[in-house]
């Protein structure tokens, strides 16, 4: 697949214009940006941060450009700027609630074990992820599961699990998570 050239255009293109900053310096004009003010305005889109992210962390170690390893880390050192789910210049705030509650599938929404898998899949271990950790590990029941927060199945044609209810993904993502921590 990485093969394919449209493939390259989506990496070439997320290397090239994804940005990592907290509005401390002047957002840039012109094409791409003007046209997604909205994510790429004063500061960078946190949630689009990610799924670029997530895009790049699935490329296969050994296919990884010096571009994409260079976009990993950028984006990682962004995401634990912000300790996985607060505001970077505050971190006694929650960026946003929702991140808190665990969903899947997530489609273009996030939440904190989404940000942990991907930065504890190309080998991240900071402590300034150890708060989203603990909030992950609690949220098991006595049986060691996680339950379904948060979902979009009232948009699908069939439900892939149960809001409320223990969830086999969700319960997967954690504990590969928590074991990769």
């Amino acid at each position: 697949m990485l093969d394919d050239p449209r493939v390259q255009h989506a990496i070439d293109w997320i290397t090239t214009y994804q940005r990592f900053d907290d509005g401390d310096a002047d957002a840039p004009t012109g094409w791409p940006y003007d046209r997604f003010e909205i994510c790429w305005g004063r500061q960078t889109c946190h949630m689009g941060a990610v799924k670029a992210l997530k895009a790049l962390a699935a490329i296969p170690p050994e296919r990884r450009s010096p571009e994409v390893e260079r976009t990993l880390a950028d984006g990682a050192e962004f995401l634990l700027r912000h300790h996985v789910h607060k505001r970077s210049h505050d971190l006694a705030t929650i960026a946003k609630p929702g991140w808190l509650r665990l969903g899947f599938p997530l489609m273009y929404q996030s939440d904190v074990l989404e940000i942990l898998g991907i930065l504890t899949s190309v080998g991240y271990h900071d402590e300034r992820m150890q708060e989203a950790l603990e909030i992950v590990a609690r949220k098991a029941d006595a049986h060691g599961r996680w339950t379904l927060e948060s979902t979009f199945n009232d948009r699908f044609l069939v439900p892939i699990e149960v809001k409320g209810e223990p969830s086999r993904w969700i319960t997967l993502r954690a504990l590969q998570v928590l074991t990769a921590a």
